[in-house]
């Protein structure tokens, strides 16, 4: 044999041996179990591997009469990490439901006056009865993303990605190159980087078995709807007579969109393609329109400032026949959200208020709001037909269920119970609200939660949880990862303030916190643990500290100040460096406003990035991110990693190479959570 030949044939001898004797590897089937293993059930406890075998609540939606509701639950199986939604049926009288769906269904939607269904299957359109029979596929559809069918069941508006712009590889004409030619901002947003097309909105004709015509009513618009980067199908409505859709846009791109939230809502006739800018002239964010029931009118939500994300939000009116806008909500300094008409004259609506997210009501005559519902929950989204009420109802020890509301006496009753057979056999520990006086004598509301079996005899080590946002509500919400009651099961005291900044608590309360995030609401977190270090059954010198994305920031900042209070710290997604992070972000709008500015302006803001305060960390921290954040990108999580280990601090860096902001995946989030407990357990235990 050939000299130079022989080692290609002992290649080809090696692959071939090697491939025979190599097993294959075959991919776990879903197995979609709910139940409970002996070893758990012993336990009683929550656990990071039961949390994946929660069935989770999606969308829903009442019929019109509303005597049944339709909604979709999701299974999720650890092993394989393959997900299942089905649609379930059930009278909003309670009982037993009934599973429509066993090979997937998604986003279903009453039509044909409450005899037939619509729904997604695999990127498909399909329909039944009723009752679940009679399922086929819709021709004509394919590519969409969301859909909703006309109030007269004769037209259909989907939306679905137009590719608009040029790659490097079409212009250069080389398919294997993998480059990107960019020439302004916003080229990549939240988890994604920019694919060149946009989401935009389609109308057609709908016969229940085909859709047919269909037309891109944005055509040639580098614009999307809805918008960026959640793309809520609540963008968009149509009107009662089916005639006319109101939907929500951004007419800007790069640098624009990236320093702006100036949304506006269009009104679009379908049949003469005229529209009209019904928001023309306010500059914040206009969304999530609704008509009103004899179509006259739509309620919208609204905020006054530009580039201001947490401005107050406001529910609006807007008259068409007369063209005018209305400030129903005037007065009232509570974010609006989940507006719902009752009749042509009174709205609902869902709102974060003191803690909890309750309903409230108003009228366009200008009585003010009611608050009509109490209780340690959070209320919604919710809808309303035929005097019939349904709302999701959550808390801190349930993961959402369906609920009906008594319009009378506004009593709830909980109609589902979807993860029944798990909380037969898991012990939930006590929720307590409760409220301390800050250094500057204010009220400062927080929840507590107890490990189960709590014993006021006994003393426990302590979590103090960092929210988010920073203008986000710390109310009564159930997290797959940030889960209270998993924390206390592993032998935590959890206390979450709600500190300056937070929604929920008035708007001044709220937008303190811009331009002073080192100040009121760090001494805010520091003032709740020595509340909480002086009660008996906690050890002051086993408390920690953990938060995520302005809560991991918050982290950095304790870490500095904290004059050894906390034992531990866990900062996942933080900013850690003021100035590289407004470099590198992409809605720029938010620190424009929440730091005044750039960094080359030289603001006094900057004095609270983190970074300054390094020499002064000494507590051992661990910090989590992935590598698709762009919100917070990673490498402020490297920064913050890099300077406690040159500065002799235990660290330790948990990087997720396929997560964004959040980890969603399950074995990533089993990781996530096993870290996460190790690292406390390590120090506090």
């Amino acid at each position: 044999m050939n000299k130079y030949l022989l080692p290609v044939f002992l290649q080809v001898l090696f692959c071939i041996v090697s491939c025979k004797q190599k097993p294959v590897v075959q991919e776990p089937l879903p197995q979609f179990n709910n139940q409970l293993t002996s070893e758990e059930k012993r336990a009683g406890v929550m656990t990071p591997e039961i949390m994946w075998k929660f069935g989770r609540l999606g969308t829903f939606t009442l019929s019109p009469d509303g005597s049944y509701v339709l909604y979709t639950v999701t299974d999720i199986d650890l092993q394989s990490e393959a997900r299942r939604t089905n649609i379930f049926k059930l009278s909003t009288k309670g009982g037993e439901p009934v599973q429509l769906t066993t090979i997937g269904g998604s986003s279903p939607q009453w039509f044909n006056n409450g005899k037939s269904i619509a729904y997604t299957n695999k990127g498909s359109l399909f329909t039944m009865d009723a009752d679940g029979s009679n399922q086929k596929i819709v021709s004509g559809l394919s590519d969409f993303e969301i859909f909703s069918i006309s109030p007269a069941g004769n037209k259909i508006y989907f939306t679905k990605r137009v590719k608009l712009d040029q790659t490097a590889n079409e212009k250069h004409n080389l398919p294997k190159a993998k480059v990107r030619i960019i020439n302004d901002l916003m080229y990549r947003h939240w988890n994604s980087w920019g694919d060149y097309s946009y989401s935009h909105i389609f109308v057609a004709a709908f016969d229940g078995s085909n859709v047919t015509g269909e037309k891109d009513i944005m055509e040639g618009q580098r614009f999307e709807s809805p918008t960026a980067p959640y793309f809520d199908e609540g963008e968009i409505a149509w009107n009662t007579d089916g005639k006319t859709i109101a939907y929500t846009t951004k007419r800007l791109n790069g640098k624009a969109d990236a320093i702006s939230t100036n949304s506006d809502i269009y009104l679009y006739n379908t049949e003469t393609g005229k529209e009209i800018n019904i928001t023309d002239g306010n500059k914040g964010y206009d969304r999530y329109p609704v008509f009103s029931p004899d179509g006259s009118k739509i309620a919208y939500q609204s905020m006054e400032r530009d580039g201001y994300e947490s401005d107050l939000d406001r529910l609006f009116v807007y008259n068409i026949k007369e063209g005018t806008r209305t400030w129903i909500s005037k007065g009232w300094d509570f974010d609006i959200s989940g507006i719902t008409w009752n009749d042509n004259e009174t709205i609902y609506f869902a709102c974060s208020h003191l803690g909890t997210s309750q309903i409230f009501k108003t009228d366009l005559q200008g009585k003010g709001v009611l608050k009509v519902t109490e209780g340690v929950h959070n209320l919604g989204p919710f809808n309303l037909k035929s005097g019939i009420l349904v709302s999701q109802l959550t808390s801190m020890s349930m993961a959402p269920e369906l609920s009906t509301i008594d319009m009378k006496t506004w009593s709830i009753k909980q109609i589902t119970a979807i993860n029944k057979n798990i909380y037969d056999d898991i012990k939930m520990g006590k929720v307590e609200e409760k409220y301390t006086k800050t250094k500057d004598k204010k009220n400062l509301q927080m929840w507590v939660i107890y490990p189960p079996d709590f014993d006021p005899a006994k003393k426990y080590p302590a979590l103090l949880f960092c929210e988010g946002g920073p203008q986000s509500s710390l109310d009564q919400f159930w997290s797959y990862r940030w889960n209270m009651q998993m924390i206390a099961a592993k032998g935590y005291i959890v206390f979450a303030p709600n500190r300056r900044g937070v929604s929920g608590f008035g708007q001044e309360w709220k937008e303190q916190i811009s331009g002073d995030y080192g100040g009121k609401n760090i001494q805010d977190y520091l003032d709740a643990t020595d509340a909480m270090a002086k009660e008996p059954y906690i050890d002051a010198q086993r408390i920690g500290a953990v938060g995520a994305s302005y809560g991991g920031f918050s982290i950095f900042y304790l870490a500095g100040v904290h004059q050894k209070r906390f034992k531990a710290f866990i900062a996942h997604c933080g900013v850690f460096n003021f100035e590289s992070e407004y470099g590198s972000t992409e809605e720029l709008w938010f620190p424009n406003k929440d730091y005044g500015g750039p960094y080359w302006k030289n603001l006094p803001s900057y004095q609270f990035s983190p970074h300054l305060m390094v020499d002064k960390w000494t507590t051992p921290i661990l910090i989590i991110t992935g590598a698709n954040d762009f919100r917070i990108p990673y490498t402020q999580s490297l920064e913050a990693f890099q300077a406690a280990q040159l500065h002799g601090v235990p660290s330790r860096l948990l990087f997720f190479e396929d997560e964004c902001h959040w980890v969603t995946k399950p074995q990533n989030s089993i990781i996530w959570q096993r870290e996460f407990f190790e690292w406390l357990d390590t120090y506090l235990k």
